[in-house]
Order: structure tokens, then sequence, then C-alpha cells
């Protein structure tokens, strides 16, 4: 009886070493498909379906068992959902590994410095790899669903999100949201000492005026030297996009004499002080310039004309005059010499 044990044990133990032998060989043989395949998992999708996709793609064999061998070697394993491509040729065990590291293709969403919230959430809305969850709401309601309140403007950071495939428009919301609040806190921490805003949230509002002022990063401390210096001096701060802002969908492209005298919450030509809120999503260099700005003493600017999109300053009314005059005739010295309509 003895012996026979034996014999047994060893048997059965050069079955296993045959048997992991073989598995082995199996997780590192290579996959047979000619081309790269992509496994989409969504949010609920089991290993198991997810393995049995990529067998009957011939990314692997032994899908069962390979999935029985996961839960053994790793009993914490989590499926991510994205979107997974698969080069020719791999492995099993390479497969797994990509899996358990969740290297999912990273999507991308950009959302450009200076623009709304509402743009903010179309972008959201026809990204074709977000998953849209908000569509419909409100504005409030959007800010409640995120546990938030007040005006969502200017409180999502605007920037280039890489996002596996099936992130849910709150979650990024969610991240843009801290980013805003994060770089905010460090450079509030950092302003200089006696600006003319009281609270983060003003910075926000003076910021998101600044980027839309000027596209130029050099010259964004000095138009936000200049709101300063209005601010300090009671003086409004007279900016043609706070105006369009508050103008809404009823903008056309074009802001006329009556819009500037139309008085709304916004209209920083009729109302002194910062408006209620942001009018754009600002950049960092927006929100730099507004709480480290340039004081130089001038209290007005104007567009050059050049392609830079360069502004000239000025101390004076008068001086200013002088610019907007050479802006003018620059202006119509350009579409006097343009060529003539479908030439």
């Amino acid at each position: 009886m003895r012996r026979l044990l034996v014999s047994f044990l060893l048997s059965l133990a050069l079955v296993a070493g045959a048997g992991w032998l073989w598995l082995d060989t199996l997780l590192d043989r290579d996959g047979t498909q000619a081309e790269v395949i992509e496994l989409r998992v969504a949010k609920g999708d089991s290993l198991r379906a997810s393995l049995q996709r990529l067998a009957d793609a011939g990314a692997l064999q032994q899908p069962r068992l390979i999935e029985r061998w996961i839960r053994w070697r790793y009993p914490n394993f989590i499926l991510k959902t994205g979107r997974y491509a698969i080069p020719p040729g791999t492995s099993a065990r390479q497969i797994v590994e990509q899996l358990r590291d969740g290297e999912v293709i990273l999507e991308s969403l950009t959302v450009i410095e200076g623009t709304r919230f509402a743009d903010f959430r179309r972008a959201l809305e026809t990204h074709p790899e977000v998953k849209v969850t908000l569509r419909g709401l409100s504005d409030a309601e959007v800010m409640r669903s995120l546990g938030l309140e007040g005006h969502p403007e200017g409180r999502f950071f605007p920037d280039t999100y890489r996002f596996a495939a099936g992130t849910s428009d709150r979650e990024l919301l969610q991240l843009a949201y801290r980013r805003m609040r994060d770089l905010l806190d460090r450079l509030w921490s950092a302003r200089v000492p006696g600006l003319p805003i009281d609270t983060p949230e003003q910075a926000l509002v003076l910021a998101s005026i600044i980027e839309k002022e000027s596209g130029l990063v050099s010259e964004r401390p000095r138009v936000a030297g200049v709101f300063v210096s209005r601010l300090r001096l009671g003086m409004r701060l007279q900016s043609d996009p706070t105006v369009i802002y508050g103008i809404g969908d009823q903008y056309d492209g074009n802001i006329r004499r009556v819009h500037l005298t139309t008085d709304t919450p916004y209209n920083t030509y009729t109302r002194r002080g910062l408006p209620p809120t942001p009018i754009a999503l600002p950049s960092e260099s927006a929100l730099r310039a507004a709480l480290q700005p340039e004081i130089t003493g001038d209290l007005f600017f104007v567009a050059t004309g050049d392609a830079d999109g360069s502004h000239r300053f000025s101390k004076t009314y008068a001086e200013h005059r002088i610019a907007v005059r050479a802006m003018l005739e620059r202006q119509k010295k350009s579409r006097a010499s343009a060529p003539p309509a479908g030439s």
C-alpha cells in the first residue's frame, strides 16, 4: 500500500507538472490574429465574456482555463472599462497583463481656453466615447448633480483631457472642476498684495475677462494691470466681451452702440466693478495675470490691428483716442486694399 501510494503521488506530481508546463506554454504562445484586435469593455462586462470575445477573434485559446488561472493568480483582479488594442501575435499572458494593468486606449477631448461652459457641455455630448448622463439638464441641475452650487461659468479648467472610453460626462466635469479649484487655490495664495478683489471667485471673473480681451499670453499681465487700475479708481471696466456675454444668444457677431448702452448685469459700460460671474473658462495664464498684474499706469488699450493680436496701451484718454484713430485708419486701408468679393 505504501508503494502504491508513493507511486500514485509521483504520478500525480508528474501529471500536475506536465499540466503546469502545458498551461505555461499556452500562456506564452503567440496569438494567431494577423491584425490589431480592439476589445471594448463596457461597464458591467464580465471577464469571461471578454476573454471569449478575444478567443473568437483568434487572440487566445482556452478562455475558460485562462479565466480560472487569472482568478487564481490575481484574486483581486478588476476588469477596467475602455477600449483595448491587442497587437498581432500578442500572447495570452501579455493580454492578461494588459487587462490587469488597465492599459486602455486613451481618448482625447479638448476644451479650448476662453470658450464657455455651454461649449464644454456640447463637446462632452458629441464625443463618441463619452458616456452622456447629463443631456437635457439645466446648468443648475448639472451643478447639483456634481454636488456643487452656483453658476458654472469659469469653474471648469479648459484643457485636453485623456480618458478611457465609457467615462461619463459627470466624471470629466468633476475632474475639470478639481483642476480649476486646485489651480485657483495655488495662485490665490501667491497673489500680490493690495488687489481690489476680495475672493478667489472674483479672481476667476477678472481672469475670464482678461482671457477674452487678449490672446497674447505675454501681454495679459499688462491687460490685467489696466483693469486692476480701473477697479482701484472706481472706473468702469468697459470691456466688450462682458457686454457680448450679457447679450447671450442674441449676439450676431457685431457689437453695436445700442448694446453698449443697454444695461445688463454684465454690461461693464453701464455698471462699475466686476460682472456677477465669469464670462468664459479662463486659462492658467489669464488667472496668473489676474493675480499678478503688471501695473504700468495704463488705463486704456485698443487692438493694433497686427496679425499677432497685440494691443496698444495708453495712460490718458487723449493718447487712447489717437491709438483708436490709428487703428480705425489701418482698418480702412486694409479694407480698401482687399480684393473684391468673389475674385
